[in-house]
């Protein structure tokens, strides 16, 4: 490819960065061309974000140089890297949630006159400028907190596209977004790509990677793996240097025959009409259905979040009623929500006090909490299902996303739960990280325990339940056993205006 023959737009060289007990880095290095995409990928906890934290201002490399359109430069701060036409796309959303959209996008960058006085109207004009041109509708004088999360990755988006920088770093950009708004993004990353910008794009979706990516960059466990012309590899290649292992069985599907342990019948609020469903001991059943179709509304009913105006829980035979998430866990029904850092976790803590703060009765002792038993028990679970952490007084926020989803269920776990219900499970998760999540969601299988996914990853839903459910508007449009469901059956299901009849398979 002729990007070969000439200088790259810029060099990261020899690049190791360490945190206690941690090398997160070790002398990487990256090239980005003009008028490219460089996907850089690795599983989660290579130090993909650790290097573009680096290059956007937020680290300190301890070694190692950066070279900008041909010069070695300092990244000193966020702000210092936007002044050098640096700008990225977060997958942690970093939006001040009590100010407006136009002053999140011109935040530290804020456009006074002569006296000093904001330009409030010229900072909502460019803001409405560059809004429309991601094709959205969203009023720059709101508060950003107002938006849903999918705006406000928009908003994100936005706020780096106003910059005019450069070099763009996108993180997980899709992650939230739909397919429509996914699109939408693609074709400003072509455009961007035309005026020769360089782009460094970070994505567990290979699809994508092949879709927009000319390059890719992997790192395995901090260190450099390779850089290949995307036209040259295939996903199995892709996955082999991520995981330093071949991935024949992405789906390792394991059948487990159990009775009935749970049922609900009727479910009515203003979220869900009529939803009726049996679930057995080890088996998985899939809730497949379209963004906005009632699927976590039906988790959060069943786990007492929301209020039911009508129809009937029954565990292990017996008819229940669930008032709350606590009533819920008392019961033995477990709840990971798809928003892990803002409701299945609190990031600030350490991991040992995610993964034991909904079991704490397990270690009371008179009036205190035996602290060796928390250790032990959180140490077991570290130990059993993998966890990449230095210590369990790590806090969960320096962990990798994989890590973090690990923790949640981890917590959930220690419950000892008859109905575990996960919410989007691998969100956001590198594919050798899935692997460990199904392996262990086997391991559950195999305990007896009935599990319950919700999953906008097709694949995902196909490989790894025993039976599907197909929602759409609130409603249940079919049961689809595991031998008969197809992607093409689901859509089908979706798609049909009509009531359908379930069927009730055990």
């Amino acid at each position: 490819m002729e990007a070969k023959l000439k200088e790259p737009l810029l060099k990261m060289e020899n690049i190791s960065k360490s945190f206690p007990g941690v090398k997160a880095l070790d002398k990487v290095s990256l090239n980005v061309y003009a008028g490219e995409v460089m996907a850089l990928l690795g599983e989660n906890g290579a130090g993909k974000s650790t290097l573009m934290k680096i290059l956007s201002g937020s680290y300190k490399a301890d070694e190692g140089k950066i070279i900008l359109r041909g010069e070695e430069i300092n990244v000193d701060s966020p702000l210092d890297a936007t002044k050098k036409g640096i700008s990225i796309i977060h997958q942690e959303l970093n939006l001040l949630p009590h100010m407006s959209v136009y002053e999140n996008v011109f935040l530290g960058r804020e456009l006074t006159g002569s006296m000093g006085m904001l330009k409030k109207s010229q900072m909502i004009k460019e803001t409405e400028k560059v809004i429309k041109r991601l094709n959205i509708n969203i009023d720059p004088k709101i508060d950003a907190g107002l938006l849903s999360i999918a705006q406000q990755q928009m908003v994100e988006i936005a706020k780096a596209l106003s910059i005019n920088a450069d070099i763009i770093i996108l993180d997980e950009p899709t992650d939230t977004l739909t397919t429509k708004e996914s699109d939408v993004l693609f074709n400003i990353i072509r455009e961007l790509k035309a005026q020769g910008k360089g782009l460094i794009f970070i994505s567990h979706k290979l699809e994508e990677v092949f879709e927009i990516c000319d390059r890719v960059t992997v790192f395995r466990d901090g260190k450099l793996i390779g850089e290949e012309e995307v036209s040259q590899v295939d996903e199995d290649k892709i996955i082999t240097m991520m995981v330093g292992r071949s991935l024949d069985e992405q789906f390792p599907h394991i059948d487990v025959p159990g009775e009935e342990v749970f049922r609900v019948e009727g479910l009515n609020n203003k979220y869900i009409k009529n939803i009726s469903f049996g679930v057995n001991r080890g088996e998985i059943l899939g809730i497949s259905g379209l963004v906005g179709a009632g699927r976590t509304e039906l988790a959060k009913t069943i786990f007492g979040h929301y209020p039911l105006d009508s129809g009937r829980i029954y565990l292990e035979g017996e008819e229940i009623r669930v008032k709350s998430p606590r009533e819920a866990l008392s019961k033995g029904i477990v709840y990971v929500s798809e928003d892990r850092k803002g409701e299945s976790l609190v990031i600030q803590m350490n991991v040992m006090e995610n993964i034991t703060l909904s079991a704490l009765d397990k270690f009371k002792r008179v009036l205190a909490i035996n602290k060796k038993l928390e250790k032990e028990a959180s140490e077991d679970y570290v130990k059993k299902i993998r966890i990449k952490t230095p210590t369990v007084r790590q806090r969960v926020k320096n962990l990798s996303g994989g890590n973090q989803q690990k923790v949640a269920i981890a917590k959930s776990l220690l419950t000892d739960p008859k109905i575990l219900i996960l919410d989007e499970p691998t969100r956001g998760i590198d594919v050798g990280a899935k692997k460990e999540i199904y392996e262990l969601l086997n391991t559950i299988k195999e305990e007896g325990k009935a599990i319950i996914i919700i999953s906008s990853d097709m694949q995902e839903i196909l490989g790894m339940s025993d039976r599907v459910i197909v929602m759409n508007e609130g409603r249940q449009k079919a049961i689809i056993k595991r031998e008969e469901v197809t992607q093409e059956k689901i859509m089908s299901y979706i798609m049909k205006v009509e009531e359908t009849e379930n069927e009730f398979e055990k």
